[in-house]
């Protein structure tokens, strides 16, 4: 019975160790990492394992900074990372499944809702003049969701 039960646990740590070593790499399962444009810049801000794990992190504090604090930086800005990682194909970095950060969140089965407001092309916004003399952004119909293009036209779409 004391060996039967020895080699129970064995074999319970054999599979948890196969299992361990199976998600450690993802190819393995048969999926294969998205393959991604490199960025125009030289190097990232920030070493790319450390991005992979960290970014919506450091978009988070970039923006609690700058919204709320009134701080701006451009180390870790949204608009920065649109900039060095927008297609060549496309202008974009989630106009197509294989744009940058399309890719891996499609990937990951993450929704991206960065674009809700931010642009996904650089240079995107633009500044106009409404009637009653402020301005305010907008952006092109193709960098926005339908929810938000409403809500910039003040419903009038």
């Amino acid at each position: 019975m004391a060996r039967l039960a020895n080699w129970l646990r064995l074999a319970a740590l054999g599979v948890a160790t196969t299992i361990m070593v199976a998600a450690a790499f993802p190819a393995a399962a048969g999926v294969d990492l998205p393959k991604l444009e490199k960025g125009k810049g030289e190097k990232c801000v920030e070493d790319t394992q450390f991005m992979r794990k960290n970014h919506m992190d450091l978009l988070k504090h970039q923006r609690d900074e700058t919204m709320r604090k009134g701080i701006r930086t451009t180390k870790h800005s949204l608009k920065k990372c649109v900039e060095c990682h927008a297609s060549e194909k496309t202008g974009s970095v989630a106009a197509t499944k294989e744009d940058f950060c399309a890719a891996c969140h499609s990937y990951a089965s993450v929704k991206l809702d960065c674009w809700d407001c931010h642009a996904t092309k650089p240079g995107a916004q633009q500044v106009k003049k409404s009637t009653s003399n402020s301005s305010r952004v907008t952006k092109s119909a193709s960098s926005v969701s339908p929810l938000m293009a409403s809500s910039i036209s003040g419903g009038n779409q």
